[in-house]
């Protein structure tokens, strides 16, 4: 069985996005960028809500072809566009890079996927994993809490319909001031 992680940037208060859908605040330092590219490194499949696939795709598929790329993000660009994705969207009709488009149930996909044997899942985006959340179908969460308080937008645990228990595994500070935290899901 997989393990699946859900991990993101968010603000102090709770938040992936700001109102507007602005995530100018989280822009990552190179630690904190060089913690989510050894994420992705380690994850076997990566999967997305319509929004943040949007988001990644519109940037990542070239990543590595900008004049100021760094070599921390032409790596992580060439493994974004390798790696296995899922995309779960009933309103795209298209996904490129190694990407599987899946419209039906979400959290049945989810259910299998993680039913299969292979190594470790990653889901982004609040709603699907919101979805993935009150299923019961996250193992591990990853947060990277930025020092900023962004007031609203879209925050990063939506509405469930009961306690998830959970043990604290790692916490870590970086020099940027981003506070490192991962949870397992108490079974």
């Amino acid at each position: 069985m997989r393990k699946l992680i859900y991990g993101m940037n968010l603000s102090l208060d709770g938040y992936i996005a700001a109102p507007g859908d602005d995530i100018g605040w989280s822009v990552p330092s190179d630690e904190l960028f060089q913690f989510w590219s050894d994420q992705l490194q380690a994850t076997d499949l990566t999967l997305y809500g319509r929004k943040l696939w949007q988001t990644m795709s519109s940037y990542w598929p070239t990543g590595d072809q900008q004049p100021n790329a760094t070599p921390a993000e032409i790596e992580f660009a060439r493994r974004w566009r390798d790696m296995s994705k899922v995309v779960f969207s009933s309103t795209i009709d298209k996904v490129d890079w190694n990407t599987r488009l899946v419209t039906g149930d979400a959290v049945a996909e989810i259910a299998r996927l993680k039913a299969e044997d292979g190594g470790p899942m990653d889901i982004g985006g609040a709603t699907l994993a919101g979805a993935a959340m009150r299923a019961g179908l996250i193992d591990e969460y990853v947060l990277a809490t930025a020092p900023v308080l962004v007031g609203g937008g879209t925050p990063f645990f939506t509405a469930l319909d009961s306690w998830v228990n959970l043990n604290l595994v790692e916490t870590r500070t970086l020099p940027c001031g981003v506070i490192l935290t991962r949870y397992e899901t108490r079974r």
